[in-house]
């Protein structure tokens, strides 16, 4: 009994001190607030690339918002945005027989949450026509020009579909 008698003042000094630390209870909160927030921000998606052994290898950062120069793509029944070169690095990723998959953090290790994209999403898939690996090399810039100029071609077709050109803007 005179043991507990003797820790409760070391006990009370200890509490003391650590509220006079943090200047007052008013101080401590945001800081306590801060460090919350940032415990449940929302997750990061990435397609990560592997080796046989697990190995990192690569990743491309996958969107839930749609942002420029992005397509809507779906991988397990969910809903993302993507740049085309992300397709096109997941097709070179799986030719050269690594393992790519959806992955997500929260900020305490990474977790794999949608096997075989390759398998759910292609270059043809969302409109891309050549070859992945010549993609990646153009950054896909080409595909903005293209996609613009298709535009202007498309607007002198007529009306019913056919391939007679307008000859003016008048002339449906």
């Amino acid at each position: 009994m005179s043991m507990r008698l003797q820790e409760l003042p070391l006990a009370r000094a200890l509490i003391q001190a650590a509220i006079g630390a943090c200047l007052g209870l008013a101080f401590c909160l945001p800081a306590v607030g801060a460090l919350a927030s940032e415990q449940t921000k929302p997750a990061d998606y990435f397609l990560i690339s592997r080796d046989y052994n697990g190995g990192f290898l690569g990743s491309h950062k996958i969107f839930s918002e749609a942002g420029p120069d992005m397509r809507e793509v779906t991988y397990c029944g969910r809903s993302y945005w993507v740049r085309v070169v992300t397709v096109a690095w997941t097709e070179v990723e799986v030719e050269n027989n690594h393992r790519v998959r959806v992955e997500y953090s929260k900020g305490l290790g990474w977790r794999p949450i949608c096997n075989d994209p390759d398998k759910q999403v292609t270059l043809t898939d969302i409109g891309i026509d050549e070859n992945a690996r010549y993609v990646l090399r153009t950054n896909a810039r080409y595909l903005a020009s293209t996609n613009r100029f298709s535009a202007i071609r498309d607007s002198f077709q007529s009306a019913s579909g056919n391939d007679r050109q307008k000859t003016s803007y008048h002339d449906e």
